[in-house]
């Protein structure tokens, strides 16, 4: 054991003991929060507009701020966006991360230099909880892997911009620095699969302990080291290999085939990270919940889903919320964004402490008949039977067929398979009946003759990244929906339907 991994377990243990202070004052501290965020802000455009000065409880703070999602906020945005100070937070952002919207097209999300902190002390916590409870600490010896955007920085208005994981990289701690990958002229390669060859050819060689990214373009990076290796086990190649760090999509859909390439079932921290803030962390091997970080800067609001959509939803605190409901999320940061809805549905797990599970996305559904089937839904439905069948899925996608060209519409699920079902039609079927028993309205369409059910397409191998590529969004985190409402997505796939 290293030194490193010695005074890792130390701090750990120390930090720890921060953790569990937030975890039992979590309401309180998220109380704390709103009135020092309100405070900063009050001699702002946004918060003179806002009447911040009269703030003094949530209820306040409600009747002053409606809930926005960024269209609704851009009018601020843009005004930040073109230097002007002092706009959503005291003076100008230190960052502007870059990221696409589906409807918003490039959005620029502040990032200032008190929140800038928060998202660096979160990937450190969630790394030092691991060790604190496992003791397993070998991994701070060994390299590091972050496959990531580019740090490459351009300017708007003077700003720094760039995506969210190219600014971090700059951010790295420096005791991190010397075990870390890949150097930073690789990761500068805009070209994410000239980027992926070129880590495969550093990293090959190399002692590699943790790796971390979002798991489709980790399992690209797999493949490409396998590959040069002449088929080999990422175990094989890494003997050290220990901890897979991820975020951005829900890891189920690929972890049998990540944990093939791997050759075992490697240990996983989930991350919860976004432009607009570092929002939680899994804690704990023992539970898949996420501990939502309620002293980071960042003071959440939740509506629950079937409301959001309602002219006067409910909005919730931490303190009002109930287990196993599905909630929009709604951010006020330490970045200037108020009310903000961020677009995604989280579900507790746990209410002591507060833990999160992220279920989907608020737009991000089906409901061409009123039967509003949502990710976490499909997402079970078919990975329950594919784990029954045997059957590995590589990527998915699911919309409405409303015109067919006979009989009645149906949902469509366009499927990459890496082991594809002996009999499709009976696959199709069971993943049906479970998605019924998930979704009443769904049973009842379909009960009713309104849907027929479910048609699987089976698609060609690498039919998502050569989609992804057409679209210039190949790695990085960009990710395919899981749902989507039109056909769009649909339609693009129907060429590598086998």
């Amino acid at each position: 054991m290293g030194l490193k991994s010695v005074l890792s377990k130390l701090f750990a243990a120390r930090v720890n003991r921060h953790i569990n202070h937030m975890r039992q004052n979590a309401v309180q501290l998220q109380h704390q929060t709103l009135l020092h965020l309100i405070k900063q802000a009050s001699a702002t455009a946004f918060g003179k507009d806002h009447h911040f000065q009269n703030i003094h409880t949530y209820e306040d703070f409600k009747l002053n701020v409606p809930v926005r999602d960024y269209e609704d906020l851009r009018p601020y945005i843009d005004r930040v966006t073109h230097g002007e100070p002092d706009v959503m937070w005291p003076g100008k952002p230190a960052y502007l991360a870059k990221t696409s919207g589906t409807t918003s097209g490039v959005k620029y999300i502040p990032i200032s230099k008190e929140s800038m902190p928060e998202h660096i002390k979160a990937a450190r916590n969630a790394l030092l909880s691991y060790i604190h409870e496992t003791g397993k600490a070998d991994f701070v010896d060994g390299k590091m892997i972050f496959l990531q955007g580019s740090p490459v920085m351009s300017k708007k208005a003077g700003i720094a911009t760039g995506r969210l994981s190219g600014i971090v990289a700059h951010h790295v701690p420096a005791y991190l620095q010397k075990n870390r990958l890949p150097s930073y002229e690789v990761n500068c390669i805009d070209d994410w699969e000239q980027k992926v060859d070129a880590i495969v050819e550093e990293t090959y060689d190399a002692d590699m302990r943790l790796i971390s990214g979002i798991p489709p373009w980790c399992q690209m990076y797999f493949d490409r080291l396998s590959a040069k290796a002449g088929g080999k086990k990422i175990k094989d190649i890494f003997p050290n290999f220990k901890l897979f760090v991820y975020g951005g999509v829900n890891y189920e859909p690929y972890r049998a085939r990540i944990e093939e390439s791997i050759g075992f079932g490697i240990d996983t921290i989930e991350t919860y990270p976004a432009s607009e803030g570092f929002i939680a962390f899994q804690d704990s091997q023992k539970d898949k919940g996420l501990l939502l970080l309620a002293d980071s800067g960042i003071f959440y609001e939740f509506i629950p889903s079937e409301e959001y959509f309602n002219e006067n939803p409910s909005r919730l605190s931490l303190g009002q919320v109930e287990l196993n409901k599905n909630y929009a999320l709604i951010l006020n940061t330490n970045a200037g964004l108020w009310g903000y809805s961020i677009g995604d549905t989280v579900k507790f797990t746990s209410l002591n402490p507060y833990k999160i599970v992220v279920s989907g996305r608020i737009k991000h559904y089906i409901s061409a008949f009123g039967e509003h089937v949502i990710g976490e839904e499909v997402e079970h439905a078919l990975m329950s039977v594919a784990r029954e069948e045997g059957v590995d899925v590589v990527e998915f996608t699911v919309a409405p067929q409303v015109n067919p060209a006979d009989g009645l519409p149906y949902h469509e699920w366009f499927v990459e398979f890496g082991k594809t079902p002996a009999d499709m039609p009976a696959f199709a079927q069971k993943v049906d009946r479970v998605l019924q028993q998930k979704n009443i309205y769904y049973y009842d369409l379909i009960e009713g003759n309104i849907l027929r059910p479910l048609v699987v397409r089976c698609l060609q191998p690498d039919s998502f990244i050569n989609f992804m590529r057409s679209q210039g969004k190949l790695g990085g985190q960009n990710k395919v929906p899981r749902l989507s409402n039109d056909r769009k997505i649909a339609d693009a796939l129907a060429g590598y339907i086998i």
